[in-house]
């Protein structure tokens, strides 16, 4: 057949956009089979847990603002005409489930089939990819494939007279790294549409874009659609593009000490700094892509009609209008709108940008983006009156201003007139000729990174690993029974830290309802004293990130020499009750660390035992020696015989001692810090980078002050 002959495969890949909020009714719907050939590869990645909380479909929309004129690009006409266009080589590097295979087009061919193995001979296929028909194109990602493996691919070109041969054998190896990793599925709107391979071009090339950005190992299942409908077959009035996807209602607590976990980049660090001491609703609702990427159960749940329930097997759905003057190749004509803007616009919707202010009553949940809402340095502003700016250093640097007309999206940029000076990829309102994409510097990729995805870029190199953030809770009485934390700055370089302590806003009966705040030197001198933390350095304070949530906690910020300290905790006017001291490091890239921490308190029973917090912080597993100390203590009242656990991030207890000597006892002798008294505890034990409890309880529900320490060891 003429045209049809031999030709060469070769490979590659790229992706962006989205815009306002309606809930969708959740219903259980039925799985709708899909004609996608290669959908029935093997499932997801070990991301895709079973869902554990509320969730529902949410919907973006990208509108045109009301005065735009609509002008018809005569190359690239809706209702048909359409002139091919000439598209420009996509090139994707391989993912760890997938890569992109592309060729060279044949003259005469109407369409292409794809086979794809792992036998050099071809005797057995990938599922769903045995002359697997991908239409006319030149190019196909092919996913959900086995991390590490090398590929082998074929393509055999076709037209109304038959097949011709297949194409010479290419070959791909799926990375082992992780990465974000973006799953495209074409409706048959795209696969049966005469610009279909420049649509599918397109598409591929912002896929191409997200995945070497973000670091996180999550996998993204996106359905693509170009059509004037909704999924479900209503007319899509008005929207040049949008989106609807999974949600799902996450309590505060549990998202937030997901996203301060997940932390990886330097934005990340900077952004937990400035997070919410308190709550601000009950619940944080991020999409189901960006819950994974934080290790929560929030697996994709929507089906290819819009509906919500068990085995739906996307994140979300992507409609570009057809009725609208879309361009799929640039530059960008005056008169069109550029697809690949605006698929990415949508896609940053899927992965979970957006604010809960427009959104489905009753609007009270937080979006994740919405902990990063500003009006001024140190002053939140989660309304839809005066200025919102997106930024993650406590409102100081504004990064872009959020939209504030209610015709478009509240969750998306502020947007000038057409043609915009930043014509980003999130703006509320698109411009015909314009076009943008995400990147590391862009305001869409800060903001995805402070949410949880993690970009490459602003990962730092391996550093060493230290201990950070302590804390530790206890019953505060008066005399030798008040809370005293005790850390160590050591180094060449001084160490600035916030110190606090925290009473009225613990979410316990019996709380010290006024703390007041010592710092000392290693003469035992003091330094600074606190009662009440708006006194003295509130703005300092504020910008930490860390002020606390009750005017009447005392809080010291400080930059401290290398050297012994000791914060010591009591009741303002003499008062008891439980208390809590911490030392968060401010500096990590200091030459000097917080190192070998202990805290003194009163142990009883119940909620009033002895609770030590710390975090290792790093690339590396930690070596720790974990004490505790009671009956060598030179005080009266002390805890004769100490009993001690420790906990990881879920609360599981990883081990627990009662008298050092019955475990491990010549590796602790070796340390040269073992107890003085056998009736003491010690764990020695490696610890993964993680935040980590140490409790120490009196053996026999018995009573007296005791002290829990931890020494980090040289690895």
């Amino acid at each position: 057949m003429g045209g049809l002959s031999k030709f060469i495969a070769g490979c590659g890949l790229h992706l962006r956009y989205c815009r306002c909020h309606a809930v969708i009714t959740a219903l259980l719907a039925f799985a709708l089979g899909s004609a996608e050939c290669g959908f029935a590869q093997p499932a997801r990645p070990k991301e895709n847990t079973p869902a554990t909380f509320q969730r529902e479909a949410r919907k973006h929309v990208s509108p045109k603002r009301p005065e735009e004129p609509v002008d018809m690009n005569p190359l690239q006409t809706p209702a048909g005409g359409v002139t091919r266009a000439i598209l420009p080589v996509v090139t994707m590097a391989p993912t760890r489930s997938s890569f992109l295979a592309s060729w060279s087009s044949v003259g005469d061919a109407t369409g292409y089939r794809i086979d794809v193995s792992t036998d050099l001979s071809f005797k057995s296929y990938v599922s769903g990819y045995e002359h697997c028909d991908v239409g006319n194109v030149t190019n196909r990602i092919v996913s959900r494939l086995n991390p590490g493996t090398k590929y082998y691919y074929r393509v055999q070109p076709y037209n109304s007279a038959g097949a011709g041969p297949n194409s010479e054998m290419a070959a791909a190896t799926t990375t082992t790294a992780s990465g974000l990793v973006i799953n495209p599925t074409f409706d048959s709107s795209i696969t049966g549409n005469p610009q279909s391979a420049a649509i599918q071009s397109m598409i591929n090339q912002a896929v191409a874009l997200y995945q070497p950005l973000f670091g996180d190992s999550v996998t993204a299942e996106i359905l693509f659609r170009y059509s004037d409908t909704e999924p479900d077959g209503t007319p899509l009035d008005g929207p040049i593009a949008e989106s609807v996807y999974v949600v799902y209602g996450v309590p505060w607590g549990a998202y937030i000490f997901n996203l301060k976990a997940d932390a990886k980049t330097t934005n990340d660090t900077t952004a937990n700094a400035g997070l919410p001491t308190l709550p601000m609703s009950p619940n944080l609702v991020p999409a189901s892509a960006n819950g994974r990427a934080l290790g929560l159960g929030t697996p994709p749940a929507m089906f290819a009609d819009g509906t919500v329930g068990d085995g739906g097997p996307y994140d979300g759905i992507v409609t570009l209008n057809s009725e609208e003057p879309l361009q799929f190749t640039r530059p960008t004509s005056s008169g069109n709108y550029d697809a690949r803007r605006l698929t990415e616009h949508e896609i940053d919707e899927i992965l979970g940008l957006g604010s809960y202010l427009g959104g489905p009553p009753p609007n009270s949940d937080f979006r994740p983006q919405d902990l990063f809402s500003w009006s001024a340095p140190g002053t939140r502003n989660h309304t839809v009156l005066g200025t919102r700016y997106f930024s993650i250093d406590n409102g100081n640097t504004n990064i872009v201003g959020f939209n504030q007309d209610p015709t478009g999206d509240l969750g998306d940029w502020l947007s000038g007139p057409c043609p915009q000076s930043t014509p980003y990829v999130q703006n509320a309102f698109a411009c015909q000729g314009q076009a943008s994409d995400i990147s590391a510097t862009s305001p869409e990729g800060v903001n995805l990174d402070v949410i949880g995805y993690d970009l490459t870029s602003a990962i730092p190199p391996p550093g060493p690993t230290i201990l950070g953030n302590i804390s530790t809770r206890a019953l505060v009485e008066t005399g030798d029974k008040v809370l005293i934390g005790g850390f160590i700055v050591t180094g060449t370089q001084p160490k600035k830290v916030i110190v606090r302590a925290i009473g009225p806003s613990l979410p316990l009966t019996g709380v010290l309802l006024n703390p007041f705040l010592e710092l000392h030197d290693s003469s035992g001198a003091i330094i600074v004293s606190n009662d009440n933390w708006r006194s003295d350095q509130e703005q300092e304070i504020i910008a930490t990130g860390f002020a606390p949530g009750n005017d009447n906690e005392s809080a010291i910020v400080m930059t401290l020499d290398p050297g012994p300290y000791t914060a010591i905790v009591s009741g303002a006017t003499g008062a008891s009750g439980i208390a809590l001291v911490e030392v968060y490091d401010l500096d990590q890239l200091a030459d000097s660390k917080l190192a070998n921490i202990s805290t003194r308190g009163l142990v009883q029973t119940g909620d009033n035992v002895l609770i030590g917090g710390f975090i290792v912080l790093g690339d590396n597993a930690a070596n720790a020696l974990l004490r505790a100390i009671g009956p060598s203590l030179p005080v009266a009242g002390s805890l004769a015989d100490p009993t001690l656990e420790l906990h990881d991030s879920n609360g599981t207890t990883l081990t627990l001692n009662d008298n050092w000597r019955s475990d491990q006892e010549s590796e602790i002798l070796a340390t040269g810090i073992a107890p003085t008294d056998d009736a003491e505890s010690a764990i020695l034990t490696t610890l993964s980078p993680g935040p980590y409890t140490a409790i120490v309880r009196g053996a026999n529900n018995t009573t007296g002050i005791a002290l829990v320490e931890v020494y980090q060891r040289d690895n």
